[in-house]
C-alpha cells in the first residue's frame, strides 16, 4: 500500500519542475482563446471600418473592368497594370492583416507567456512509435479535443442556421435591391452572424482556458518520492547550499542589527571590530552581547549606534576579547566583568547629572592576559596559531 501511494502523482509541481517544463515548452496553450480573440478583433474591425474598406475594394474592382485603349493595344503593359491593381488591393486590406497578425502573436503568449524552446525543435523518435500514436489518438486528450471540435461545429453551425432562417426574407429580396443597398444589407447580416459566433467562441474559450491549465498542472504533478529526490538534489548542489547559507547569514545579521537599538554601549576596535552590550541594572545578571561583527558588519553596527544615539566606546583590547570569547545573546565571560563594568559605569554616568558633576574620566579597562587577542584572533602565547573564533562562530 505504501509503494502504491508513493507512486501516485498527488503533489503539486515544485518551482524547479515548473521552470524545467517551461524550458521544454510545456506550458498551457488555448487555441480556442486565440481563435476567439482574432474573431472578436476582426468583427470589431469590420463593424467600424468595413464599409470604407469594402467601398474602396468595390471601386478597385470596378476600375479593373474598364480597360484603356492603349493597354488593350500593348500587351506588354498588362503585367504592370494588373500588378498595380494587386498592390492597391493589398494596401486596402493591409490594416486588417497587420492588426490580426499582431493580435495572433500577442494572444499566443497571453496564457503561457512567450518562450522559445530549442528542445521542441529536436526530433522526437518516440512519436514514430505506432503504439504511442494510437495512445494519443484514443487518449483522454484526444477525446477532449474531439469534444471541443464537435462543440465548436455545433455552435458555429447553429448560429449560421438561425441567422439564415432569421434573415430568409431579406436574403431572398437581395436580388431585387440596388447593388450598393444589397451589399450593405448582406454586410449587416454577416456582421450580425459574426457577433453571435464571437459570443459562442468566447464561451468555449472560458471553458477551455481553465481546462488547459488543469491538464498542464495534472501532467506536471509529482509523486512524493519525486519531491523528496528533487529536494535532496537541490540541497546537494553547491550553489543552492551557498545561496541558503548566504540567505541565513543575511537574516541573522538583520535580526542582530534590530537588537542594537536596545544596547547600552558599543565597544569598538575602533575600525575592525565592534560589539554591542546590553545591561539591565535592576537585575543581578551580567551584561549580554547582543551584536558583534568585523569589518563591514562592524561598520554597520557603528552606523546603527550613531543613528540610535548609543554611546560608542573605543577600547581595542576589550572589543577583541569580547568578539572572540562571547557568542551572540550570551553573557560576557567572568574574566571581563571588571573591564566591562568600568565601561558601563562610565556610559551611565554620561546621562547622570550627579555623575557629571563628579567629572568622571574615561576609564582604560585592563584585560586579563589570557583574554588578549590580536586582530586575527590569536593570543600572544598561542604558538600553534589556532584561532578561537572557530569555536565561537
Amino acid at each position: 500500500m505504501s509503494e502504491e501511494g508513493s507512486s501516485e502523482k498527488t503533489e503539486q509541481p515544485t518551482s524547479r519542475r515548473l521552470e524545467k517544463a517551461r524550458e521544454e515548452g510545456q506550458v498551457a496553450r488555448s487555441v480556442e482563446l486565440n481563435t476567439a480573440i482574432l474573431l472578436v478583433a476582426a468583427t470589431l474591425f469590420f463593424t467600424f471600418t468595413g464599409s470604407v474598406m469594402f467601398q474602396k475594394l468595390g471601386q478597385l474592382f470596378k476600375s479593373q473592368l474598364q480597360f484603356d485603349r492603349k493597354i488593350m493595344d500593348s500587351a506588354q503593359l498588362l503585367p504592370g497594370y494588373f500588378g498595380q491593381a494587386v498592390f492597391d488591393g493589398y494596401v486596402i486590406i493591409f490594416p486588417v492583416m497587420i492588426t490580426l497578425a499582431i493580435l495572433s502573436i500577442l494572444s499566443s503568449g497571453l496564457l503561457g507567456g512567450f518562450i522559445f524552446s530549442g528542445k521542441m525543435l529536436l526530433p522526437n523518435f518516440g512519436k514514430l512509435n505506432p503504439m504511442n500514436g494510437l495512445a494519443r489518438m484514443f487518449g483522454t486528450k484526444a477525446l477532449i479535443e474531439l469534444a471541443k471540435s464537435i462543440l465548436k461545429f455545433a455552435v458555429v453551425g447553429s448560429i449560421v442556421f438561425f441567422t439564415v432562417m432569421h434573415n430568409m426574407e431579406a436574403l431572398l429580396s437581395l436580388n431585387r435591391m440596388d447593388l450598393n443597398l444589397a451589399l450593405k444589407a448582406a454586410g449587416g447580416m454577416i456582421i450580425d452572424a459574426c457577433f453571435w459566433m464571437c459570443l459562442g467562441l468566447v464561451l468555449i474559450a472560458l471553458v477551455d482556458v481553465p481546462l488547459q491549465l488543469h491538464q498542464v498542472n495534472k501532467r506536471l504533478k509529482m509523486t512524493k518520492q519525486e519531491v523528496k529526490d528533487e529536494m535532496k538534489d537541490s540541497e546537494g548542489r553547491p550553489e543552492i547550499k551557498a545561496q541558503i547559507r548566504r540567505r541565513q547569514r543575511e537574516m541573522a545579521n538583520n535580526r542582530m542589527m534590530g537588537k542594537i537599538k536596545d544596547a547600552d554601549v558599543v565597544i569598538t576596535n575602533p575600525q575592525h571590530f565592534a560589539v554591542a552590550l546590553q545591561y539591565d541594572p535592576t537585575t543581578d545578571g551580567a551584561p549580554i552581547l547582543v551584536a558583534k561583527g568585523a569589518d563591514e558588519i562592524a561598520r554597520r553596527i557603528r552606523e546603527v549606534a550613531i543613528k540610535e544615539n548609543i554611546e560608542i566606546f573605543e577600547a581595542p583590547e576589550l572589543a577583541r576579547a569580547l568578539y572572540f570569547t562571547t557568542k551572540l545573546d550570551q553573557v560576557i565571560p567572568e574574566g571581563l566583568y571588571h573591564a566591562v563594568a568600568q565601561v558601563i559605569a562610565y556610559v551611565f554616568s554620561l546621562n547622570d547629572a550627579y555623575a557629571k558633576a563628579q567629572h568622571y574620566s574615561k576609564p582604560k579597562p585592563k584585560i586579563p592576559d589570557d583574554m588578549l587577542f590580536d586582530e586575527n584572533g590569536f593570543r600572544p602565547e598561542d604558538l600553534q596559531g589556532e584561532s578561537p573564533s572557530a569555536a565561537t562562530a
